[in-house]
């Protein structure tokens, strides 16, 4: 630019549009100038001019003034900055918009799609509407008029039917004397009485109508009056009571005052209750009779009932039920009658124009509330009375079981009817159907127990065949068990017991029927099915399990497939095999018999008794203490006569094992003193008891002779000890299992009495395993055989022997003896067990105790000689572990401590004489008599004989 000609005017132009304030001094602040200068909105095209007059001015010839030209060029350049900061701010702004732009194109495509289609549906609204604006008008104009006329014709239509109908009614009503009259005619009171309130709720619903006011309320009255006449006579009250419409409410309103009202309610109910029991028993009275004469009809109704024969007691008893049965269901319909009365909206008196309006005011709800609740209990009393009078007229010691069973349940439904109809206990019933219970039950039992008495002693003892599933519960007699109605509970418990949803019985019976109709037909329809065919529940199962472990018979089929029991549906179970049998243990002797329950005739019959005195006992429980005292009786009575027949030894007490307890011989002890009669076998020598107490008691029982217990080849009896026994056992766990039942029935005053005989009677049937089964451990292997063969040893030997002695071989040839004739046995009946391992834990211990005794009959003994007891001993154990599986074995310290004894030192001796009393005086007598010389001397073996005689002297 400075190469290029300058105007000399157009430069001093250019100098004087420079700011004076460029040629100050040093100190003025030239950017802070520029940059106020600036406006708030920069703009680039402004900026671009600034900046180049600014460069014109630079480039003026006045080079000389610096500062000038300095603050111009930096004024430039601050310009030219803004200018490009503000460009590229521009830039970037602009981008950020095109970035924007791009990215909400979508939406902004979707947004115009939706403004679109808005447009196009407020136009297809705005033409519905002009559509239904145009419809509404045309509809406006054509059916508004022709509508609303429509209406006013039907509700003039319904006006003018609404009267037709009360028109109708006045002329019913005008009508009504016609059929009263009727009703009157037919004694249909009830429907008399109905027909009457019908008519009163119509007149004062019509009050309004003038004809009302008049001729109707003077025929209503005439009606009332009419109906008065008819119901002073008794046949309309018998009628009326039958129907349950005995409302003293219209005694009220036809001109009776309400206590009177409510008295003679209750007198003719009374009434009702004594003609209808009288013509009840009457009619069976003269039915038996055989005549018409008519002194019966002449007897107190109480004199009367004594002449009610056993043949018709349960049938006139049931129709004397089912008639007193409807006197109370009608009581009970005339409650109900006034309780729906009383929740009906009272009818507004007709200006005192109504009979019924000018003495409703008068009648008092709560008084009549009130009297008729106070004559249930009336009633139910009379009831009982007259029940109860029926009861005693008879002796019913000698009915049959089930007849008394079945007066029992009547008596106690109508009791449940007791309880529902005024919530009484019957303590007069409870007292009387008491009396005639206890005296029935105590001839009952005497009579059962005489015929126990009878099973027993022709008992043959032979196993019962029931199925291996056999329960107490499939019997009869324990059915009630299960059911869910208990006479004996009273209703109020059963509802709850059964959540309330079980209605009673005025609610069954309200509309007919009779609870009393259901206890003739109520008869044993069921059919038990315990008994087996043959015992067993598989005749080839049982055939091929009985047989000889080694034979070689063939296994059938039936062994080799699973079965289901089809009475309980048990997960099938592998049936045993031949091998499986061999390689059973031989302490078990029930083989495969299914465990069938071990049970005589004589068992199933106590059983069976035992289920009845339950039924009776939950039917009325207020002599449940007698009866299961007498329960207690059968068992008592029971468990004495297997103990009499099997068990009873004299050599108890010589044997030393300890065979009856304290508690067993207590338990034997009190029912010897409590039940047997001792004196019936001595009559002859004249009897020493009261006559009360021997009717109390029954003979001891005899064992039949046709049961043989001395066979050796029976093993004495084995199989009837063990059925008479195990079946002893299984009635002891029908007791267990009946303990929970009978705990409930018992009174709490008398459950000590229930505890007692659990604890010391019931529990006591296993421990009689150990004495009956001892007689046949003690028989079946010869002892004083063996005994010889030791005492025929020489055991002063002095060298020691590898070979045990021939008296072992000999025992243990007895023990194999027996243990094949313990599983000739059991081909007949199975033996448990705990049967099996009693017999072998006697006849070990008895085996070990003859070796005792035996070794203490040894005279001389040297070391070898112990040393030669002590292999015996050890030889015996060997072989025995082989043929039975107790262990460990019994009594084997017993005969090891003694062998070892000989071995002791004075002072040891003592000590062992004093701590070991179950040797006898003779065995401790020769173990120191025996020890003399060896290592025992005279003065020693004076003071270890005074020591075992200062053991003996106090047993003496």
């Amino acid at each position: 630019m400075r190469e290029q000609p300058i105007d000399p005017q157009a430069e001093q132009e250019i100098i004087n549009s420079i700011e004076e304030v460029y040629f100050s001094s040093d100190s003025f602040d030239i950017v802070q100038h520029e940059l106020e200068k600036l406006p708030p909105v920069l703009n680039i095209q402004e900026l671009e001019e600034y900046r180049d007059k600014l460069k014109k001015q630079q480039a003026a010839p006045h080079a000389y003034h610096f500062p000038v030209s300095s603050s111009l060029l930096l004024c430039s350049l601050i310009v030219l900055c803004f200018a490009a900061v503000d460009t590229l701010f521009i830039f970037q702004v602009s981008k950020k918009v095109a970035d924007l732009i791009l990215e909400k194109q979508p939406s902004y495509v979707k947004e115009l799609d939706r403004v679109t289609s808005l447009q196009t549906n407020l136009q297809l609204a705005a033409v519905i509407c002009t559509n239904a604006r145009r419809h509404l008008t045309f509809a406006k104009e054509g059916f508004t008029q022709a509508s609303l006329g429509l209406l006013a014709n039907q509700r003039r239509r319904h006006l003018l039917t609404g009267l037709l109908k009360s028109l109708r009614t006045i002329k019913t009503l005008q009508r009504t004397d016609v059929r009263l009259s009727e009703m009157l005619e037919e004694e249909d009171y009830p429907g008399a009485i109905q027909l009457c309130l019908e008519c009163q709720k119509a007149a004062s619903t019509f009050k309004h109508y003038s004809c009302i006011r008049g001729k109707v309320r003077v025929k209503l009255h005439s009606n009332y009056i009419q109906l008065i006449i008819n119901l002073n006579e008794e046949s309309g009250w018998t009628v009326l009571m039958a129907a349950g419409w005995c409302s003293n409410v219209w005694l009220c309103l036809l001109g009776v005052s309400l206590q009177t009202a409510m008295d003679q309610l209750h007198m003719h109910f009374t009434q009702a209750i004594h003609n209808t029991v009288f013509q009840v028993v009457l009619g069976y009275v003269e039915l038996c009779a055989g005549n018409a004469d008519t002194k019966f009809q002449k007897m107190q109704y109480k004199d009367l009932c004594t002449h009610i024969t056993p043949d018709s007691y349960i049938p006139c008893l049931t129709d004397l039920c089912k008639a007193l049965w409807e006197v109370m269901l009608s009581y009970h319909r005339t409650i109900e009658w006034h309780e729906e009365r009383d929740h009906e909206e009272p009818s507004p008196a007709p200006d005192g124009n109504s009979v019924a309006g000018a003495e409703e005011p008068d009648f008092d709800r709560g008084y009549v509330k009130q009297k008729l609740e106070h004559g249930l209990r009336r009633i139910w009393q009379d009831v009982q009375l007259k029940v109860k009078a029926y009861l005693l007229g008879t002796d019913m010691s000698n009915f049959k079981y089930d007849d008394f069973i079945l007066v029992l349940d009547i008596i106690s439904r109508l009791m449940q009817v007791g309880e529902e109809f005024c919530g009484s206990k019957s303590e007069v019933l409870q007292e009387s159907i008491k009396r005639q219970s206890v005296n029935y039950f105590k001839n009952y039992h005497r009579t059962r127990l005489e015929e126990l008495r009878m099973f027993l002693e022709n008992e043959s003892w032979e196993l019962c065949p029931v199925k291996s599933n056999f329960s107490i519960a499939q019997l009869h007699e324990f059915k009630f068990m299960g059911q869910s109605r208990s006479a004996s509970v009273s209703p109020s418990k059963q509802a709850s017991a059964s959540g309330g949803a079980e209605p009673t019985l005025f609610a069954q019976f309200h509309d007919g029927g009779n609870p009393f109709e259901m206890q003739i037909d109520n008869k044993e329809e069921e059919t038990e099915d315990v008994l087996a065919s043959n015992g067993y529940e598989s005749d080839e199962l049982e055939k091929s399990a009985y047989q000889d472990y080694d034979s070689d018979s063939d296994v059938p089929e039936e062994l080799k497939r699973d079965y289901v029991d089809e009475q309980t549906g048990d997960i099938p179970v592998k049936s045993a095999s031949r091998d499986t049998l061999k390689s059973r243990k031989r302490s078990d002797y029930s083989l495969n018999k299914v465990n069938a329950p071990i049970l005589t005739n004589t068992t199933l019959n106590v059983i069976r008794l035992v289920g009845k005195y339950m039924q009776m006992m939950n039917i009325l429980k207020p002599i449940a203490f007698d009866v299961i005292h007498c329960m207690s009786q059968l068992f008592d009575y029971y468990l004495y006569a297997v103990y009499t027949f099997f068990g009873r030894n004299d050599m108890y007490e010589s044997s030393g094992l300890g065979l009856i307890s304290s508690r067993l011989r207590t338990t034997l002890n009190r029912i010897q003193e409590s039940l047997i009669d001792l004196d019936s076998a001595t009559e002859s020598a004249g009897s020493h008891g009261a006559p009360e107490e021997r009717k109390e008691k029954v003979p001891s029982p005899h064992l039949s002779q046709l049961v043989i217990l001395t066979g050796s080849g029976t093993l004495y009896g084995l199989a009837e000890r063990v059925v008479a026994t195990e079946s002893l056992v299984f009635l002891a766990e029908q007791f267990e299992f009946l303990q929970p039942h009978l705990d409930t029935m018992m009174p709490s005053a008398k459950k000590p009495f229930l505890q007692q005989f659990y604890s010391q009677t019931v529990s006591m049937a296993s421990e009689l395993r150990k004495p009956i089964y001892w007689i046949v451990a003690a028989k079946a292997i010869d002892y004083e055989q063996m005994l010889m063969l030791m005492a025929g040893v020489k055991w002063d030997i002095k060298e020691i022997m590898s070979q045990h002695n021939i008296y072992v071989d000999v025992l243990l040839k007895e023990f194999e003896q027996f243990n094949k004739r313990l599983g000739d046995v059991s081909r007949h009946v199975r033996i448990p067990l705990a049967v099996s391992n009693v017999l072998w834990e006697h006849c070990i211990r008895l085996a070990n105790r003859t070796l005792v005794e035996g070794y203490a009959n040894v005279k001389k003994c040297s070391n070898e000689g112990r040393a030669l007891m002590q292999l015996d001993f050890q030889q015996f154990l060997m072989k025995l572990e082989k043929l039975t599986d107790i262990r460990p074995i019994p009594d084997k310290e017993f005969v090891e401590i003694y062998i070892k004894a000989y071995y002791l030192t004075e002072n040891d001796m003592e000590q062992f004489i004093k701590s070991h009393r179950e040797y006898s005086m003779k065995q401790l007598t020769n173990l120191v008599n025996v020890c003399l010389g060896s290592h025992i001397n005279k003065k020693a073996r004076q003071k270890l004989l005074a020591a075992i005689d200062d053991i003996d002297r106090p047993k003496r």
